[in-house]
């Protein structure tokens, strides 16, 4: 039974892992949410259709743990509304399942803080190993980041050019990016980068997995070997 979003808030108050599914798309949204309750064992899950409705809910109820996102419905500004959300409940696991499948899209999400991307196009036993693989711990993304651009559909490119160079050289990293990637080279885990910049393990995960793939390096060596010597990386004590 679908719980809307007023009629099931008391519900939450009290007990129970609760889950919310936002979706513009009435039929999907309902889809996803039977899934969450009947695959993935959500004791309660709360449908939204836009952002207000999410930030009604998450002031309402306590016990939420997973969100789900379309990058097309009201109030959503893409990778920005996703670093917000992160910041202000950085306990939820929030995993974007939306139509669109480009990499530029999939990388500025990966560094807002999503736990993974989902699109829309993956049959249904797909998207659910997907589910289960975020609630696991693990970032999902999508395999076309593990494409070369070259072989990449040129649907798929979004922003990068043709033939663009995915090397050290042709990286554009930001700011918090380049600290990650100056603490890796140190030597330092996960665990001791959160704690020197005073972030989340798991939005480190994140920003990790987001150098791998923007590099197209399968590990810490082989990121931090490709970049060394290509950009100045801040000094952290």
């Amino acid at each position: 039974m679908n719980i809307p979003l007023f009629e099931g808030l008391a519900m939450f108050k009290k007990t129970g892992t609760a889950a919310i599914v936002a979706d513009d798309h009435e039929l999907f949204r309902a889809g996803l949410a039977e899934i969450l309750r009947r695959d993935l064992h959500f004791e309660r899950v709360v449908e939204c259709s836009s952002i207000e409705e999410i930030v009604t809910v998450l002031e309402e109820i306590s016990g939420v743990t997973f969100m789900t996102l379309d990058l097309a419905m009201p109030g959503m500004l893409g990778a920005s509304t996703v670093h917000e959300l992160r910041c202000a409940y950085p306990s939820i696991q929030i995993c974007v399942i939306t139509a669109s499948d480009k990499r530029d899209d999939i990388l500025h999400l990966l560094q807002a803080g999503v736990h993974g991307f989902i699109p829309k196009a993956l049959g249904i036993l797909e998207i659910k190993t997907a589910l289960r693989r975020v609630m696991g711990g693990q970032i999902y993304v999508p395999p076309v980041l593990s494409m070369p651009i070259a072989e990449e559909p040129i649907a798929m490119r979004g922003g990068f050019e043709p033939g663009a160079a995915t090397g050290a050289k042709d990286a554009k990293l930001s700011p918090r990016q380049k600290e990650v990637l100056s603490l890796m080279a140190k030597g330092c885990s996960n665990k001791e980068i959160a704690r020197k910049l005073g972030l989340a393990e798991g939005t480190i995960k994140v920003h990790v997995n987001a150098l791998f793939r923007s590099l197209g390096a399968h590990n810490r060596v082989t990121a931090v070997a490709s970049l060394a010597h290509a950009i100045e990386l801040p000094a952290l004590s």
